[in-house]
């Protein structure tokens, strides 16, 4: 199975709503115009980022519709596929290969513990329900699972599970799935955006980050430095990067990057709702962090 486009910076977008947390298309489609436009390798729809578990399958199918209709083939999409049961993980994939995407990315199930052996059955069934490439996704922050990297290197023998986004932050964890790994058809993915650059330098690929929904050129850059080999360069936009993912902190999560892109002027609108916006103290932060970046002017 070709995985040679699961590289580079990979934005999960997030996902614009109206009043009725229904997909805000018009809004969307402005976001994923700003990612492209920054210099993205793809775009991936429904991440944690993108608020999936607010969405219902309706809306779910419109944000993918919306967003490959959009790209228009420009750069690959990848769609999650990410439930609690594994059922409706399948059903998800399905819909996701009907629509058009060109990969699926599946998040560990939530709120339930299951055991190795059954993380190991979940993954393999929802891979076997389609002809896609499979993205996996490790979040130990959001679901309570952190995958082992045996359980990767095992999954990783699979067809057509060809990578994982790891955004545990454990850097011990990731290079180990890089190194149990090497010689297969599998790429290991950042997902914390601090530890970019140190995972292309290990033998990663690239990265699935939130804030390059914000700054996709700054993210950009540290990737397009490390391959031409400017390591230096690629640190330095690694550090300016730092303090945007870092500010991740001043509200429930996804809300920072609603919050900036609605700063930076790319209308993003409000959270799904329990999650609100950005206290004004926190909101004061967050500005002076943009304007440092020099992605808005002082005033």
């Amino acid at each position: 199975m070709d995985v040679d486009f699961i590289r580079g910076v990979v934005p999960p977008v997030i996902t614009p709503v109206d009043a009725q947390d229904r997909v805000d298309e018009q809004a969307l489609r402005n976001v994923v115009e700003h990612v492209i436009r920054g210099g993205v390798h793809g775009v991936f729809v429904l991440g944690t980022t993108g608020e999936f578990y607010g969405l219902d399958l309706e809306q779910k199918r419109r944000a993918i519709r919306i967003t490959l209709n959009q790209v228009k083939g420009r750069v690959p999409v990848y769609a999650g596929a990410s439930a609690i049961t594994t059922r409706e993980c399948a059903e998800l994939a399905q819909l996701a290969e009907k629509e058009g995407a060109q990969a699926v990315t599946v998040l560990t199930p939530m709120f339930i513990s299951p055991s190795e052996e059954e993380l190991y059955q979940h993954f393999a069934t929802i891979a076997s329900s389609t002809r896609l490439p499979v993205l996996l996704y490790n979040n130990p922050d959001r679901t309570g699972i952190n995958m082992s990297a045996g359980l990767i290197e095992r999954l990783a023998d699979s067809p057509n599970i060809v990578g994982v986004k790891d955004s545990s932050g454990d850097f011990t964890l990731m290079s180990e799935y890089i190194r149990r790994t090497r010689g297969k058809n599998f790429r290991v993915m950042a997902g914390r955006d601090t530890l970019i650059l140190a995972t292309l330098v290990y033998g990663g690929y690239g990265c699935v980050a939130a804030t390059a929904n914000v700054a996709p050129a700054l993210v950009v850059e540290i990737y397009e430095k490390f391959q031409a080999g400017d390591l230096q360069g690629a640190l330095e936009a690694q550090y300016r990067l730092a303090p945007l993912r870092v500010a991740f902190t001043l509200g429930t999560f996804p809300v920072v990057i609603k919050d900036a892109l609605n700063l930076v002027g790319v209308f993003a609108g409000d959270p799904i709702k329990p999650v609100g916006h950005c206290t004004e103290a926190n909101m004061a932060k967050l500005k002076g962090i943009l304007e440092n970046m020099g992605l808005i002017g002082r005033e």
